[in-house]
């Protein structure tokens, strides 16, 4: 269980690390967190990404 959660997980840490360079933390955590949430509901990852960026105004939630 552990080895496929973080493998799904790892991209979006990854993207996480880039925004937060662009953004702050803060928005870049809450981001990652939003796209993992939808994620866990059954979205799948870049139906996921593409909400959460739907979502951003700015670069703003």
């Amino acid at each position: 269980m552990k080895a496929p959660t973080l493998g799904a997980v790892e991209p979006f840490v990854q993207y996480g690390l880039r925004e937060a360079r662009y953004t702050s933390f803060e928005h870049a955590l809450r981001e990652v967190a939003a796209i993992t949430y939808l994620m866990g509901r059954g979205y799948d990852p870049g139906t996921a990404h593409q909400i959460v960026e739907s979502w951003e105004v700015n670069e703003r939630f």
